[in-house]
């Protein structure tokens, strides 16, 4: 297994930007594993992409509540690369790593300032999946990279077309 995996796991309920954001990391060669609807979003523009229920082996339930909470997802996040005893789960798992990963949360703020919402409607714009990524990503900061921001995706594409 390479100490460096061109691989990005992207979730996102924002889609600005992220046409541009996934091309430009096919073309630098990495493969694009998605859920839901971001998935579908990718699809649509002709990208490939891999769904994560065929990284997991397990479908998204309970409505979509639960889609990248799997150990084939956060340990691949969470991996670090630079041990070999970690390598080694990997592999004795089935689980390969990710070098990359794109998430912004759900619209909760936006959702509740609604004057009409219901509170049911708004109980379902708490996201877990979403933070529960972000910090699986933070943590292990020396081997992933992290993009919450739709304005911090053309200067990382800028990073990796320098080698960075």
């Amino acid at each position: 297994m390479n100490s460096f995996s061109k691989r990005a796991l992207i979730s996102v309920s924002n889609k600005t930007g992220l046409k541009e954001l996934a091309t430009g990391l096919v073309a630098a060669g990495y493969e694009i594993v998605s859920s839901g609807g971001t998935a579908s979003f990718l699809s649509d523009t002709g990208l490939k992409v891999t769904k994560v229920d065929q990284v997991t082996g397990f479908p998204e339930i309970l409505d979509g509540r639960v889609k990248t909470l799997n150990p084939h997802i956060h340990g691949g996040i969470l991996a670090r690369l630079d041990l070999a005893s970690h390598r080694e789960q990997l592999k004795q798992h089935g689980i390969q790593p990710f070098s990359v990963v794109v998430v912004n949360l759900y619209p909760f703020a936006e959702t509740i300032a609604k004057p009409d919402i219901q509170v049911a409607d708004a109980i379902e714009q708490i996201d877990i999946g979403g933070p529960t990524l972000v910090r699986a990503s933070a943590k292990n900061f020396q081997h992933v990279a992290i993009l919450t921001d739709p304005n911090d995706y053309s200067p990382f594409l800028d990073q990796i077309a320098q080698g960075g």
